[in-house]
């Protein structure tokens, strides 16, 4: 049978005895793959009807839904960058609907065909397929984003640096602290990645400044004459009221109608044999392509190779043969060894052949960052990539798949080529930095981007850094311009927190023996102001050399917590709790998750209301976790 709806769905079914426990309850799984094709991983199925449920795409772009009441139900398909697909399905009691979408990019084939039914013994056997096993509460079984969970199954050398959090200072010994701001945001869709496929993270892979900035914020525009504004807020602290809470804002400015500044993009892709998996190089073909529609003849891409040997699989093309760079992209295949150096090399020489003065100037390396033939020392790639971006092409890291994720090294690599670092765990993650926010992840309107901040000894007993652990600089960096620091791209905000003990509150804190030769400092005049805390902000133009210097004051009056504390405290909250934080006072999931509810504000891309979802996830992981060490 064919009717003519919003999708091309496949119901495929077969016939088998039913066993009498299940009889009366159903399941409706299937696949979800693009036009060409590929699996989609990270689509979102909503279920409506008898019960109601929510569930993603794993990275082979399938999902399962079981123990389902029979009935009628609306069962809604939706991917950031393509059209929604709705379609009713009826199911009978002991039965398993299979479907298979097909979706498009501005189009959708409208057709469908029926052919029959799957006893719920046999879903039960794909249930365990999709989900890598049982134990899902409710028995919605959603996918793994991001495919293989770490040591589910396979052979697992994903690899973190370790964290040393940082831990409170005493204004009297250490009034100034300083660090370099962070607008990576490959932790979050990690940790995303982890919680969703049913497992907590490590603790690693949790960098809380990179979960709080995830998310934008509601901050001013900046001044005529400056790229970002700066906003400065106090509050009583969530998990511990005794203590104050600092915020910390800057929002680059925004491009509005201002036609973008021209791309000359330099794709780097690993092709190796482990980048076959469908969370991998699948994913990020379907990626580009999503790019590619939104280039215009102004700007230009290439695509460079690594698998054993490098090489150019497309020369630099202008953005409106847009049919070129599909076919291009169409013939990327993974096979072989890996040789990440030399492919680096050929992809700055690319880049630097067809630079755009006045453009935006990156290569961007997508791998799981399994450098493991040729030149496979650390300090060599980045001295390598250290001395590509003077020439002013910047270096931007896109991490996929699971099983060998080098999350450190991405990291340092990004860092090092004044870029970003994104994990790519879903299709929906790809967009939102390749299309949706290319402006803050491509356009940078400021580098080298430091903060300082002075605490007034009258005022603050001790302060803490929440986050930003790898990113923290000498005091004496903060005025060396020769210091490299992060960047800030158009339309980007970014948020540090600093959690505050008032004078006069007791907490303990390491202290050293009295100085023999010199005696304790005096206070100056401006210590009896009422200022808590002075911000200094250092940057320089994305093509210059000397940096200037912005300043804000912020006195001692906490004000009623504002939206943006409020929405920033609950991510940090969950950052802390999930990582076992020893500063983590009351935290607790349940109080980040109340409190992002109630600071949830404007959210029309649903990012706010996921992460809702995933710190109640992580929650009854960690109840879980917490019940099977109980019986043991």
């Amino acid at each position: 049978m064919r009717t003519r709806i919003w999708a091309s769905i496949v119901v495929v079914a077969f016939v088998a005895p039913l066993l009498a426990a299940q009889v009366e309850l159903g399941a409706i799984t299937g696949i979800v793959t693009d036009a060409s094709g590929a699996v989609l991983p990270g689509v979102t199925i909503e279920l409506t009807g008898p019960e109601t449920h929510t569930v993603l795409t794993n990275a082979r772009g399938e999902f399962s839904i079981a123990r389902l009441s029979p009935g009628e139900y609306d069962v809604l398909v939706t991917l950031a960058g393509f059209t929604s697909v709705r379609v009713k399905v009826v199911l009978a009691g002991g039965r398993t609907e299979t479907l298979a979408f097909q979706m498009r990019i501005g189009g959708i084939q409208e057709t469908i065909t029926v052919t029959g039914h799957t006893p719920i013994v046999d879903a039960q056997t794909s249930l365990h397929r999709f989900a890598g096993g049982a134990g899902n509460p409710g028995g919605v079984v959603g996918g793994v984003v991001g495919g293989i969970l770490p040591g589910r199954e396979g052979f697992n050398t994903e690899a973190y640096d370790q964290i040393e959090e940082n831990r409170f200072r005493r204004v009297e010994a250490d009034p100034l602290s300083t660090f370099s701001i962070d607008v990576d945001t490959a932790s979050y869709a990690n940790v995303r990645r982890f919680i969703t496929g049913g497992m907590l993270p490590p603790a690693g892979a949790i960098r809380i400044e990179e979960l709080v900035n995830y998310f934008r914020f509601d901050y001013p525009q900046p001044a005529a004459n400056e790229p970002f504004s700066i906003t400065t807020e106090l509050t009583p602290c969530p998990w511990n009221p005794r203590h104050r809470l600092a915020l910390i804002g800057l929002q680059g400015r925004d491009p509005g109608d201002r036609e973008p500044l021209p791309r000359n993009l330099v794709f780097l892709l690993d092709v190796s044999g482990s980048m076959m998996p469908p969370d991998k190089l699948p994913l990020v073909r379907t990626a580009m392509r999503m790019l590619t529609d939104v280039l215009s003849e102004r700007d230009r891409v290439a695509i460079v190779v690594y698998a054993g040997a490098s090489g150019l699989v497309l020369p630099s093309t202008t953005g409106d043969h847009k049919d070129r760079i599909h076919q291009a992209i169409a013939k990327l295949e993974a096979g072989g060894s890996t040789n990440g150096a030399s492919g680096i090399t050929l992809a700055y020489q690319v880049a630097r052949d067809n630079f755009i003065v006045g453009g935006v100037n990156r290569v961007i390396l997508a791998t799981d960052g399994d450098f493991n033939v040729g030149v496979t020392n650390q300090s060599e790639l980045i001295s390598l990539i250290e001395r590509e971006r003077e020439s002013g092409i910047f270096l931007s890291v896109l991490g996929v798949g699971t099983g060998n994720l080098k999350d450190s090294t991405m990291e340092k690599l990004a860092d090092k080529g004044n870029g970003n670092y994104s994990y790519l765990d879903t299709l929906h993650e790809a967009r939102k930095v390749l299309v949706r926010e290319a402006g803050a992840t491509l356009d940078t309107i400021a580098k080298d981007v430091k903060i300082q901040v002075e605490f007034n000894p009258r005022e603050v007993f001790a302060y803490r850094l929440i986050g930003y652990e790898n990113r923290l600089l000498k005091n004496e960096d903060f005025n060396d311009d020769k210091k490299d620091a992060g960047e800030i791209g158009a339309g980007h905000s970014v948020t540090a927190l600093y959690e505050v003990v008032p004078v006069g509150v007791k907490i303990a804190t390491s202290d050293v023996d009295a100085l023999k030769y010199q005696r304790e400092t005096r206070p100056t005049r401006a210590a009896s102001s009422g200022e808590l805390l002075t911000v200094k902000v250092r940057y320089k133009a994305p093509d210059g050399d000397t940096s200037s210097l912005l300043t804000r004051v912020v006195m001692n009056r906490p004000a009623t917590m504002s939206a943006n504390v409020g929405f920033a405290s609950a991510v940090a909250e969950f950052g802390m709790v999930l990582r076992g934080s020893p500063e983590s006072g009351d935290a607790s999931f349940e109080a980040a998750v109340a409190r992002a509810r109630r600071f949830r504000g404007r959210d029309n891309e649903g990012y706010r209301s996921e992460f809702i979802v995933l710190a109640e996830r992580a929650s009854l992981l960690r109840q879980n976790d917490g019940s099977r060490q109980s019986r043991r």
